[in-house]
């Protein structure tokens, strides 16, 4: 098949783009940077440099392409992009991954359906801190965003919108669990874990769903190959609470233990999105993705993923 893989040089474009050319694809992989070119071509993919946000520059890019799928990675959370993370505003820290999910969204569907695409994945996210006593979350329960901390809708709202316009294109939104492995972003928080600024927030009782990129990437491969519609949560196994995993992530680099911290002291720093996310997170359920994809796991659970990745 020839894929288009829009957001190829961000970290799960650099580990899906090799998977595609390994089992005979032959890939476009886009960047915003002229100086990442070379980095995907080095991955096997034929390299373009397109603007998510511009309309023209995605229609020419997907044209000259002619790709039988399409898939959609494109983000603006590095700290390249976006500077250090702020929770306390994730309506300036996440603008642009918003309007690349809303707008940039529906410049690729356009241009999807101008080209004759057949088909489209999409990224989503599997977090939803809210009410995590109703156990795990899957793909066929309606997600409400009035349940939601207001501090979080900002996000949460263009993920829902994602997934609805996407499937309703024939296509599939996968979400993705907390990334880790090369590239990740989970360098980052280890190196917070070493210096113990990471702390468990209350009684850490958010769930949190992780999944080791090559594991995320092998998903993607397997529902652009199947050209599947629908949406799909890609996590592992294990769903853990902050409780769990912080300390276990702790112990792995050799760090001390993570101070605790009330939740009241924790929104001065983190805002209420950042304690919505490590005290209500709710878990999610991949059982669907592994019955419909055919679909293994090399790392079922972050124990395991946290230890090589360290």
């Amino acid at each position: 098949m020839r894929v288009f893989v829009a957001g190829g040089s961000g970290a799960m474009g650099r580990r899906l783009v090799p998977q595609l050319v390994a089992r005979g694809h032959q890939v476009t992989a886009t960047t915003t940077s002229a100086a990442k070119l070379d980095m995907l071509r080095q991955l096997g993919a034929e390299a373009v440099v397109m603007d998510g946000l511009d309309a023209a520059s995605v229609g020419e890019a997907v044209a000259a392409a002619r790709p039988d799928a399409l898939v959609h990675q494109m983000t603006a959370l590095s700290f390249a992009h976006a500077g250090k993370p702020d929770f306390r505003r994730p309506e300036r820290f996440g603008a642009a991954t918003i309007r690349l999910r809303t707008e940039g969204t529906d410049h690729l569907l356009a241009a999807a359906e101008a080209a004759g695409v057949s088909h489209v994945v999409a990224q989503s996210l599997a977090i939803w801190p809210a009410h995590p006593e109703r156990g795990p979350v899957t793909e066929e329960e309606p997600l409400a965003p009035e349940e939601l901390p207001a501090s979080f809708r900002v996000m949460a709202e263009p993920l829902l919108r994602l997934e609805d316009v996407v499937v309703k294109a024939g296509g599939a939104a996968l979400r993705y669990g907390g990334f880790y492995g090369p590239g990740g972003g989970i360098e980052d928080q280890i190196e917070l874990v070493r210096k113990r600024r990471m702390p468990i927030i209350g009684g850490g009782t958010g769930y949190f769903s992780w999944i080791h990129l090559d594991d995320a990437a092998r998903a993607t491969v397997l529902a652009v190959e199947q050209q599947v519609t629908g949406v799909f949560n890609i996590v592992d196994d294990e769903p853990a609470r902050v409780s769990e995993w912080l300390p276990h992530l702790a112990a792995c680099v050799g760090a001390k233990r993570p101070l605790r911290i009330p939740k009241w002291l924790a929104r001065l720093a983190a805002g209420e999105m950042g304690v919505a996310l490590m005290t209500e997170g709710r878990p999610y359920a991949n059982a669907k993705a592994k019955r419909e994809l055919g679909w293994e796991l090399q790392y079922p659970t972050w124990r395991e993923g946290f230890k090589d990745e360290v």
